[in-house]
């Protein structure tokens, strides 16, 4: 097993496709470094974000911030997920983990949260998942003879699994960098553990996510949102992320017939985020992302967590992909960002010589949100149903 017990796999010969794929790589990497919109989080003197990243991150799309989680931090979220995937089904379906004990979510009636896939495939490209939204098939390369039938791809609601991954979700420079793109009114939308396995991960077909906003009047390149991506070893144009820079200002592209153009799913102008162990990038919901088969031996492990303007849920009747059709009114909006005081305060305790991010929506509020309690718990239990998706 290798590292968070994840299966170490042999990995295979893609042939001539995998040749093309490292030229591209290459290609993409050296587009990426270029673009000059990476670096640690920084303020002015009156305690504001740089407008310089905030301007940089509007005109990509996206923005890689050096050096966010410390070696402390990051073993806390290392172990915490060795415990979770330890405990995830054995395989798709099951009920048991690898240990014999009810599984996460199997014994107290958890809604199912865990997302899988068949290892190197795109099992959404070219289907009407989510809208439609992944119009075109990625590669998928033939897995090894010794990878299981399904993988683990994606934990969703995460932070009721992970105390750690809860304190990185009140972490004050990233909750700062929210508040600067979309206000002191700020919202979620929801969090993510992804995992792309060693020589096993699947790809995620092109895509720009959100589906209701599309056609608004006032559609600007803040929409529907943003997600930020902590990354627990890393990231490259192997295994991660990669987007088309400014495409997130261009409204509903045709995916399709980019890549008909193309005359592959490589896109000409996309470029991989480039990531060291704690770096944590930013990355506009409307951009067009996808990521590639992980032929590569190096795992991904990405903590995700996205949030929204509040204007941009507020009176919306959404979801269907992220949880059941409704209308987001204050009642729910509410509810669903009492997570953040929570996380602000499992932060402070386990880092009381940090800064603690002051979240306005609960100004004069933050003593009924002390993490610890059973109200705490009980508010973290399938809190995601409430997620906010757009």
């Amino acid at each position: 097993m290798g590292k968070l017990g994840l299966l170490d796999v042999e990995i295979g010969d893609y042939g001539t496709e995998e040749a093309e794929m490292v030229r591209y790589r290459a290609e993409g990497t050296a587009r990426a470094m270029a673009l000059g919109n990476r670096g640690p989080i920084r303020y002015t003197a009156d305690g504001s974000i740089d407008p310089a990243i905030i301007d940089a991150y509007r005109r990509h799309g996206f923005y890689v911030f050096t050096g966010v989680l410390g070696a402390e931090e990051l073993a806390d979220i290392e172990r915490d997920v060795t415990v979770m995937l330890a405990r995830m089904p054995v395989t798709k379906g099951a009920e048991l983990d690898r240990h014999g004990n009810p599984a996460l979510g199997a014994a107290d009636g958890t809604a199912r949260n865990i997302s899988w896939v068949r290892p190197l495939s795109d099992p959404l490209g070219g289907t009407a998942y989510a809208h439609g939204r992944h119009p075109v098939k990625m590669f998928e390369p033939v897995a090894p003879d010794n990878a299981p039938e399904w993988i683990i791809q994606v934990v969703l609601g995460s932070l009721q699994y992970a105390d750690a991954l809860l304190r990185t979700y009140g972490h004050p420079d990233l909750l700062a960098v929210a508040e600067a793109v979309h206000g002191p009114d700020f919202v979620p939308f929801n969090e993510a553990l992804w995992v792309k396995a060693p020589g096993l991960g699947g790809s995620v077909a092109w895509h720009q996510d959100g589906w209701t906003h599309w056609e608004a009047p006032d559609l600007d390149g803040d929409t529907h949102g943003f997600n930020m991506m902590g990354q627990l070893y890393g990231c490259d144009a192997a295994n991660g992320l990669w987007v088309v820079p400014g495409s997130h200002l261009i409204g509903k592209a045709d995916i399709a017939a980019m890549v008909a153009e193309a005359g592959s799913e490589r896109l000409p102008t996309a470029v991989p985020l480039v990531c060291a162990p704690g770096d944590v990038a930013i990355t506009n919901r409307q951009c067009i992302h996808g990521s590639f088969a992980n032929t590569s031996p190096n795992p991904r492990v990405t903590i995700n967590q996205g949030f929204h303007r509040r204007r941009s849920v507020l009176g919306v009747e959404s979801g269907g992909v992220h949880n059941a059709i409704t209308v987001y009114d204050e009642e729910r909006i509410e509810r669903r960002s009492r997570i953040i005081a929570y996380a602000i305060d499992a932060r402070a305790q386990r880092f009381p010589q940090e800064r603690r991010f002051a979240y306005q929506p609960f100004a004069g509020r933050e003593d009924q949100f002390r993490w610890g309690t059973s109200e705490a718990r009980a508010a973290l239990h399938d809190y995601n149903r409430d997620d906010l998706g757009i």
